[in-house]
């Protein structure tokens, strides 16, 4: 096996065919510079932080193992996993989608890091107003919730996201429309009700 370096420029197909000839510094590699966003997705789209976490776990396991079948000519590996994450999201929710509780706070599930120089009211009020978001969030229906988090939160194309939800860009477009209607009126009526 050839070692080649690897640096933070080398790109996604190079890491892949690396860590596909058993290299494990191109996985690591690949897991570090996705975890991050794929995780905050799936927490986002679920509510749980555990879920969240086995979601990251089984995608960059798939990648791994071979089971999921990546090919960068279908697109970028940041759209494939966040396809992948959402489809085992759609799997885990499946058996009670019917209840629509909302998720619980945790403090290993925090999303917006305060800047350590912010005083402790900016931290405070930071905190709540991001877990008011995160609420709303989990009070839209799944299709919704995609659309909003993937292009509002991860700055994604609506091309990327019909890819990632194989749904088409007018479906997107609508879905995007309808969930930030409904979660304006989310955050409104609990303003109103503050």
């Amino acid at each position: 096996m050839t070692t080649m370096t690897i640096t933070p420029t080398t790109t996604d197909d190079e890491l892949l065919r690396l860590m596909r000839a058993g290299d494990a510094r191109a996985f690591a590699a690949l897991y570090r510079r996705h975890q991050g966003p794929l995780y905050r997705f799936a927490l986002l789209r679920c509510g749980s932080s555990a879920t969240a976490a086995d979601t990251v776990q089984e995608a960059f396991m798939g990648l791994l193992n071979g089971r999921l079948a990546f090919d960068p000519l279908r697109g970028s590996l940041p759209n494939f996993l966040f396809g992948v994450a959402r489809l085992l999201i759609l799997k885990h929710e499946a058996p009670r989608r019917r209840e629509a509780a909302l998720p619980e706070p945790d403090e290993d599930g925090e999303l917006d890091e305060p800047c350590p120089d912010a005083c402790p009211l900016a931290r405070v009020l930071a905190d709540e107003t991001a877990e008011e978001v995160r609420r709303a969030l989990a009070r839209l229906a799944p299709h919704y919730r995609d659309a909003v988090i993937l292009y509002e939160m991860h700055g994604l194309s609506y091309l990327e996201i019909a890819a990632i939800c194989a749904v088409d860009i007018g479906t997107v477009r609508s879905r995007l429309a309808r969930g930030r209607a409904l979660l304006a009126k989310i955050l409104h009526a609990h303003a109103s009700a503050a």
